[in-house]
């Protein structure tokens, strides 16, 4: 339903929020500058905007692929975030939010989302184009694409057919919250269709947005001098699904979460739009997974098979350790020390990004794997049609979890 309160049903041609899926449209923007000669993504930001924070520090390309270190400037706390966001606000007053933050690590180290590089780079745009990005949107993209369902946050009130958001607030469905489009911006301000976007993945494709040496670019992930692939090219998530490489980006808001996937080996795009805002997980991407499994489903289930070597009792250890991180008590299953960093604060974010997820429905061994000082037992945690996440112990001689790794 676009509308729950009045059962108006979606339609084709219904319009939803997309969110980050904004940023392709960003990154390509910034490329067509480059083949234009404007500019080049491997200088300094400071080349551009030399008053933006850490300018001389970061590049262009660090933006773009979220390796800059800029701490996000959406980084805030729900109530706080409730109250701000549909309220206009300025870039000065957006910008100095971070502005007096160090960075968060060394631009290029490693990856970390970060909406300020988006933010950032639509102000390049800006000052590059001599136009505000809307426009540039509209006369280079937009336009020539014939994209004519394409809008911002801003135009909601008089879209015809425009969905309802909604969100789950400690249990209960609500109205999600219209961000103003001052606060998203080149980061993820567009409402779309099912159409336009269609249109734009076929075009970016096809050379028609950018050159084939531009799109590959965008498709190619940079790889962080710390923590090797950052699974993210330009604008892009370049990483797999089910074994299979996938490229393309989710998009999220306060009522909304869209996925546009594409799979190359199968040549098979899935786009999903929902006007529901839960991201644990992420509905949009949730529902490309499955509808991929549906047409797919030798590839999925071979996901499900688990690999030769399950040794039972680390098996019962991960899914006491998963539980564990979920409720954020007692800890008993991990070693003295991970278990005092995690009771000492670093396990909230666990409970908050885990907890929602449920229990798992299975939890699927896929090997063992040896670093340079460390044994790894590798697993698939399921928990429904569509939902998975990689989930990784190390155990130490006691049988306790001193390391983890998820996703």
């Amino acid at each position: 339903m676009r509308d729950v309160d009045r059962r108006f049903p979606v339609e084709p041609d219904t319009f939803f929020e997309i969110g980050s899926i904004t940023k392709q449209l960003t990154a390509a923007s910034i490329l067509q500058l480059q083949e234009a000669g404007k500019l080049r993504i491997e200088r300094p930001l400071s080349d551009y905007l030399p008053d933006a924070p850490h300018a001389k520090e970061v590049t262009l390309r660090q933006l773009l692929t979220h390796t800059s270190g800029l701490h996000d400037y959406l980084d805030l706390p729900q109530k706080e975030t409730d109250r701000l966001v549909p309220r206009p606000i300025s870039y000065r007053d957006l910008i100095a939010r971070v502005a007096p933050l160090p960075l968060d690590f060394a631009p290029g180290s490693r990856w970390a989302y970060s909406n300020t590089g988006y933010l950032l780079l639509g102000k390049v745009i800006e000052t590059v184009s001599g136009e505000t990005y809307w426009h540039y949107l509209q006369r280079h993209i937009l336009g020539p694409l014939q994209m004519r369902n394409t809008y911002t946050t801003a135009d909601e009130a008089r879209l015809p057919n425009m969905a309802t958001g909604y969100r789950h607030v400690a249990g209960r469905l609500e109205r999600g919250i219209i961000v103003d489009a001052d606060w998203a911006g080149a980061a993820g301000f567009l409402v779309s269709t099912m159409g336009d976007l269609a249109k734009w993945d076929e075009a970016l494709r096809a050379g028609k947005v950018v050159s084939q040496s531009g799109y590959r670019k965008m498709t190619t992930p940079f790889i962080t001098t710390t923590a090797g692939s950052a699974n993210y090219g330009l604008g892009l998530f370049v990483d797999s699904v089910y074994g299979e490489p996938r490229i393309g980006h989710t998009g999220g808001s306060f009522g909304f979460t869209t996925a546009d996937e594409y799979f190359p080996r199968q040549d098979a795009r899935i786009i999903a739009f929902t006007n529901m805002a839960d991201n644990t997980p992420e509905a949009g991407e949730t529902l490309t997974n499955v509808i991929f499994a549906d047409l797919y489903p030798a590839i999925a289930a071979k996901v499900m098979e688990p690999a030769p070597g399950e040794n039972a009792a680390i098996t019962q250890t991960v899914r006491d350790a998963f539980r564990e991180l979920q409720a954020g008590k007692d800890y008993a299953r991990f070693s003295a020390h991970l278990g005092a960093k995690l009771a000492g604060g670093a396990g909230a974010r666990f409970v908050a990004n885990l907890g929602p997820y449920g229990t798992p429905s299975a939890a699927i061994f896929k090997g063992v794997r040896q670093d340079a000082k460390d044994r790894w037992y590798d697993y698939v945690l399921e928990f429904g049609p569509g939902a998975s996440m990689p989930f990784a112990v190390k155990i130490d001689p006691a049988g306790s979890v001193s390391g983890l790794s998820i996703g």
